[in-house]
């Protein structure tokens, strides 16, 4: 059965992307060439749901979940800033920077999509949810004194906030894995309609 690659996000605005551009650009000039390797700005998004290899007749489920999910749950900001790094800085994988959402929307718009698509196949997630926006991943051809640096830096940068983002879309995506990266296709936008 044929399949897309897809997940559900919010997908950052114009001033957030050119922000972290130029956080990645001032952390690039600080780290070896190549040891690591840069997400594209604009394929940058807080991820939500990664729901993978989604036979195609689900698509149309998925979607209408997701409208039914982004209805229970009202616009909202978050504040996006310090840096960090997956598992940790003794041994950095993924260079991230977080998300600051103090009401509580954005953990229950997870917990509305993660409910809404759960019985559509895509079990649901049992990690603690810690959103963050991936800046890079260290290449595992980084050198063992290159990896400590990245750790070092990530520990020893003061990042403060990067921007400030109003949320009240959600979106359902494709992701197509090409040579040159992967091609993002916004298949919904969902309203967020709660109070």
């Amino acid at each position: 059965m044929a399949t897309w690659r897809t997940f559900i996000a919010v997908e950052l605005d114009a001033d957030v992307g050119r922000a972290l551009q130029r956080l990645q650009d001032d952390l690039r000039d600080q780290t070896a060439p190549r040891s690591v390797r840069w997400v594209r700005p604009e394929g940058i998004h807080l991820t939500l749901k990664f729901l993978g290899d989604t036979p195609l007749p689900r698509v149309e489920a998925v979607k209408t979940a997701l409208s039914q999910a982004a209805a229970e749950i009202g616009p909202f900001s978050f504040t996006v800033g310090s840096l960090g790094c997956f598992p940790n800085a003794r041994r950095p994988r993924v260079l991230w920077v977080g998300i600051d959402e103090p009401t509580g929307a954005l953990v229950r718009l997870r917990d509305a999509v993660e409910a809404h698509v759960a019985p559509l196949g895509f079990p649901t997630e049992r990690r603690a949810f810690h959103p963050h926006l991936t800046l890079g991943r260290v290449d595992r051809r980084a050198s063992k004194s290159e990896v400590r640096e990245i750790g070092d830096l990530v520990t020893h940068s003061l990042v403060g906030v990067v921007g400030d983002m109003a949320v009240g879309q959600v979106s359902y995506i494709r992701s197509e894995l090409t040579p040159q990266g992967a091609v993002y296709t916004t298949l919904l936008a969902a309203d967020l309609q709660g109070v």
